[in-house]
């Protein structure tokens, strides 16, 4: 029987899953063309024998799912930090744009797209929609207070921003510069 090493089994269980999860994320964070990684692969990525991995996950499928589950919850969790920190509705909102943009020239951005296409498409569109739909709610709220006479539209076009910032990260754009792009356009409202 193999050594368990945390205090409980309960913790030890929640290691080796968590080990697992983090060797899938880096194994599909590994860029355009990689191929999409085996239970065995990921298995030796954590550090763990392929049969181990059974025992957390069916089948492939289910750990990418589990990804999903676990990779959208850190990204909201991420923004709603930062915007968190924030004293000012407009340093809020800023925040917002410079959390989502982070994250993309992290690579978060790119695990996800790459969990699009292998991931099963119910759990990835339950988990979009709450991730969209727990975004969205500081970021509106934030309009708000600062005095938008319509946030959820705003919110729309800060979003927009976000995305369009997002893609000049990724063909290339430096995250400072792109993010002082979004800087120039939005402080003018946001910190008058």
């Amino acid at each position: 029987m193999p050594k368990i090493q945390a205090a409980t089994v309960v913790e030890h269980r929640a290691a080796q899953r968590a080990a697992l999860l983090d060797a899938a994320r880096t194994l599909l964070s590994a860029g355009p063309g990689a191929s999409v990684p085996s239970l065995a692969d990921v298995a030796e990525r954590a550090g763990l024998a392929r049969s181990s991995v059974y025992s957390y996950f069916s089948s492939r499928e289910d750990l990418f799912d589990a990804l999903v589950g676990d990779t959208f919850p850190r990204w909201s969790s991420y923004v709603r930090e930062r915007m968190a920190r924030q004293r000012t509705p407009g340093g809020k909102v800023l925040a917002y744009v410079d959390a989502n943009v982070h994250l993309v020239a992290r690579g978060d951005h790119a695990l996800a797209m790459t969990l699009a296409a292998v991931a099963r498409a119910d759990a990835l569109a339950t988990s979009t929609r709450a991730l969209d739909d727990e975004l969205r709610v500081p970021l509106v709220a934030a309009l708000r207070e600062h005095g938008s006479g319509d946030a959820e539209r705003t919110a729309e076009l800060i979003q927009a921003l976000v995305f369009a910032v997002s893609r000049m990260v990724e063909t290339g754009t430096g995250e400072r510069r792109a993010r002082a792009i979004a800087h120039e356009l939005l402080e003018p409202y946001l910190l008058d």
